[in-house]
């Protein structure tokens, strides 16, 4: 497995959200403006196939880092990827001088968070007819 971080968005994160946000879960706005100023992580397999991905960004707004787009390829899931790919995002916002990240989670996905040590606050909030919740983790 190889690590790329991007402050770009590459094709392989591309690939990944469409295969898991669009075509699996349905939702229709996947890409937004916040690609352009996030930095990409992508997990890529054997063959340089890209299998996991996520986003991080400066919310200057909340004064935290925001974790985001966390997706791996069905093929690849039960392996760990996702708790790798969260920890790989908290490392480089703590490199980066970050002291909290913040993440909007998918209702079905706040345990997965809960047992990373993330924290939810605020109200269920519907997107694309899903319902999210804000959590945070302190990182230090």
């Amino acid at each position: 497995m190889r690590l790329s971080i991007d402050k770009s968005l590459p094709d392989g994160a591309k690939e990944i959200r469409h295969r898991v946000f669009v075509e699996e879960q349905g939702f229709q706005e996947e890409f937004d403006d916040v690609d352009g100023i996030a930095v990409h992580l992508v997990m890529y397999g054997g063959q340089e196939e890209p299998v996991a991905t996520c986003r991080v960004f400066l919310d200057r707004d909340r004064q935290s880092y925001v974790l985001g787009r966390l997706a791996v390829i069905k093929e690849y899931r039960g392996r760990d990827l996702g708790s790798v790919m969260v920890k790989e995002a908290e490392k480089y916002v703590k490199k980066a001088g970050g002291t909290e990240l913040s993440l909007h989670a998918q209702c079905r996905a706040a345990g997965f968070y809960r047992r990373l040590g993330y924290e939810e606050f605020g109200e269920v909030e519907e997107e694309q007819g899903c319902p999210h919740i804000w959590m945070r983790k302190a990182l230090v």
